[in-house]
């Protein structure tokens, strides 16, 4: 089951590195076919792990995924929902995190931090904005590290708070992948 739910965050990450449309200019996404994220066209045809590594925006995304050792389990069927952040938002990050968590002994920490990122289950804008009306304006997301993060909109965008406080607002929404969707991030997301 741990297995599963680890394979399910990294999943939702690799989804969320694909990109999409933004919220804001249109909820389904599906009128664009192979959208564009990190210079590279996403492929709805294609599991997370295989679009995410052509992201020129989420390569550091992909080399903690590969430190963590997730990528055979972002290639299971899932779905999963991936809050993908970017290269700049691991960069914001305070100087020399990225480094310590990409250290072996540091592998059990990245896992947690990249699963968390992960919500179990196909939460395109649709689905969302649905979950977010029906919680009064938030939804409560079960990730597969097991936290909670809380999506809310502010000015026509979707905002994630994780367990610190932190927000991440949505930049590119609803990348679909075969295996999930994944929905581009600001900022990493941290578990309590």
């Amino acid at each position: 089951m741990k297995k599963l739910m680890i394979a399910v965050g990294v999943s939702v990450l690799l989804s969320a590195c694909a990109g999409g449309m933004g919220m804001k200019d249109g909820m389904s996404g599906s009128n664009m076919s192979n959208p564009m994220v990190g210079g590279a066209p996403m492929y709805a045809n294609k599991d997370i792990v295989d679009n995410a590594v052509n992201s020129k925006d989420h390569t550091t995304l992909v080399a903690a995924v590969k430190a963590a050792g997730l990528v055979d389990t972002l290639k299971s069927p899932g779905p999963f929902t991936v809050f993908a952040p970017t290269n700049e938002a691991f960069a914001a990050l305070p100087a020399g995190t990225v480094d310590t968590l990409l250290k072996p002994e540091n592998k059990a920490t990245l896992t947690k931090v990249l699963t968390y990122h992960v919500v179990p289950g196909r939460l395109d804008g649709p689905a969302l904005m649905s979950m977010i009306n029906a919680g009064g304006g938030r939804a409560m997301l079960k990730t597969a590290s097991g936290g909670t993060l809380t999506a809310t909109m502010s000015g026509g965008h979707v905002m994630v708070t994780d367990a610190k406080g932190g927000t991440a607002m949505v930049t590119i929404a609803n990348v679909y992948q075969s295996n999930g969707v994944i929905h581009v991030v600001d900022k990493v997301l941290l578990p309590g």
